[in-house]
């Protein structure tokens, strides 16, 4: 598979968006808020990982990442802490899956979590303004959706710069040794 597009991700955040706006209106009235958004976040979270499990190119691990999450939506729903840290802890699990998925350095994960503290800051600022539970799960994986526009890994130019004049100079040696192995086999 190949890495996901913004497009996939507007429309993933649009499909989402309209699943947790109906589920939410309709468990409302027979549970009420509190008790929905505890079941929504962690189904959220679940089926954007699956998402990002069907476009990562990485096919180790998948059963066992997701079997740590399950367990830590399971432990995290019993032990029922506030609901800004019990989102904070679902994206934060978003976050590091992504992370181990995606990226393959420390620089572009952190680059990764600052999309995700803005995603929050997205959803809240959509509730905040609008009271919408489709506008805020819209906007919160609408800015999920710029994590393609971070590299997968980051390298800096002196490195780059010094392993090119390595490589350069191992060639060389090599052709040294090649041109005075055939001067031996021609002088002989």
């Amino acid at each position: 598979m190949k890495r996901p597009s913004f497009f996939h991700g507007v429309i993933v955040a649009a499909i989402l968006g309209f699943f947790a706006s109906a589920i939410v209106a309709t468990l409302t009235p027979f549970i009420g808020l509190g008790a929905v958004l505890r079941l929504v976040i962690p189904a959220l979270a679940f089926a954007y990982l699956l998402y990002l499990f069907s476009r990562s190119d990485e096919r180790f691990g998948r059963l066992t990442a997701l079997t740590l999450w399950s367990g830590l939506a399971a432990v995290i729903w019993w032990i029922a802490p506030p609901l800004p840290l019990y989102l904070l802890v679902h994206v934060g699990a978003i976050w590091l899956l992504r992370s181990l998925y995606f990226y393959s350095g420390v620089m572009p994960a952190l680059m990764d979590l600052g999309v995700s503290a803005l995603s929050i800051s997205a959803a809240v600022w959509a509730i905040s303004r609008s009271g919408s539970v489709f506008l805020a799960t819209w906007c919160f994986f609408l800015v999920q959706a710029l994590f393609v526009a971070i590299p997968a890994s980051i390298k800096s130019k002196r490195r780059q710069q010094h392993n090119t004049v390595s490589d350069n100079e191992g060639f060389e040696r090599a052709k040294r040794s090649a041109d005075e192995a055939l001067r031996q086999l021609f002088t002989q």
